[in-house]
C-alpha cells in the first residue's frame, strides 16, 4: 500500500491544522493506521493510531485531548485533526499502514510508510 501525507503547513501556536493521509495499492481498511512525527534531533516518535473498523483510538500523552485520529475507509483515507497546537508539536509527521494490531503505538509495527508533511508551529 502507498501512503500520502498532506495537510500540514505554518500555523501560529493555538491554531489548528488537519492531517489527511491517502491510500493506495490497496484498501486501507485492511490496516490499522499510525501518525508518527519527528522533529529536527530527535527520534520519530508517536502520536496517535486507530483500528482497521475505526473502534479503537490510542493516543501519546504528549497529545491528547488536542489531537483526534479518524478515519473514512470509504474513501481511503485517514485524518489527524490537531487542535491548540503548540511550537513543540513542530515537526515531520508521517502516516503509516500496519497489518496487524488495533493501532500500536510502535513503529516496528508498521510495515508501510509515507513521505511525511512538515508541521511548523510559531510562538
Amino acid at each position: 500500500v502507498q501512503l500520502q501525507a498532506s495537510g500540514g503547513g505554518l500555523v501560529q501556536a493555538g491554531g489548528s491544522l488537519r492531517l489527511s493521509c491517502a491510500a493506495s495499492g490497496r484498501t486501507v481498511s485492511r490496516y490499522a493506521m499510525g501518525w508518527f512525527r519527528q522533529a529536527p534531533g530527535k527520534e520519530r516518535e508517536f502520536v496517535a493510531a486507530i483500528s482497521s473498523s475505526g473502534g479503537s483510538t490510542n493516543y501519546a500523552d504528549s497529545v491528547k485531548g488536542r489531537v483526534t485520529i479518524s478515519r473514512d475507509n470509504a474513501k481511503n483515507t485517514v485524518s489527524l485533526q490537531m487542535y491548540n497546537l503548540k511550537p513543540e508539536d513542530t515537526a515531520q509527521y508521517y502516516c503509516a499502514a500496519a497489518s496487524l494490531g488495533l493501532g500500536s503505538s510502535s513503529s516496528d509495527r508498521y510495515e508501510y510508510w509515507g513521505q511525511g508533511t512538515q508541521v511548523t508551529v510559531s510562538s
